[in-house]
């Protein structure tokens, strides 16, 4: 794809962007989880899933470049993550081991 021009803003298309379907998922009230996302009838599921349970010093961004940081601190959910379609905020997308 080539640059989109809209309102005279030049937009590029998104480089280096993870092919698989794993993303980091922010949820309302501060919950944070990463997996393998599929959405069905209206719910979010997440398999291989982790909860980003708490980071210091590097910022979200930080976490999301390294997640073995010793600054970061990942818990598996081994029965995976569902949740409501309505409680995603945003959702990063990762590669498909980020936080394992």
């Amino acid at each position: 794809m080539e640059n989109v021009v809209i309102n005279g803003i030049e937009y590029e298309p998104v480089k280096n962007r993870p092919a698989g379907t794993r993303a980091v998922v922010v949820v309302d009230r501060g919950w944070i989880f990463a997996g393998d996302v599929t959405r069905e009838n209206g719910r979010i599921r997440l398999d291989r899933a982790v909860w980003l349970f708490r980071w210091e010093s590097v910022g979200f961004d930080g976490v999301i470049a390294d997640p073995k940081s010793e600054n970061v601190d990942i818990r598996p959910m081994p029965n995976g993550v569902d949740l409501p379609e309505g409680a995603e905020i945003f959702l990063v997308p990762v590669d498909d081991s980020w936080g394992l």
